[in-house]
């Protein structure tokens, strides 16, 4: 997995795409609740993919809003190595 440097933080944006900021910066009351693994062409579609994530209905209907982590996960090196 990439190095917390390497991670940005995703929020549903106000205009309907991501919000990415770098990241993460974890507050003390923040923990983890769980991961999605995705297979993606490119960083943008897992910002994507946080972005409507972080948008999901939450008590009353609005969006919560969440901070979501994406980082990448490494790759194993070539079988040839």
């Amino acid at each position: 997995m990439a190095g917390p440097d390497q991670a940005r933080v995703v929020r549903a944006g106000k205009g309907g795409g991501p919000e990415v900021t770098d990241g993460p910066f974890p507050e003390a009351k923040e923990f983890l609740a769980g991961y999605w693994i995705v297979d993606v062409e490119s960083p943008e579609q897992a910002y994507e993919i946080a972005a409507r994530a972080s948008a999901a209905p939450g008590p009353g209907g609005g969006p919560l809003n969440l901070r979501i982590e994406v980082r990448q996960v490494m790759s194993a090196p070539p079988v040839d190595l």
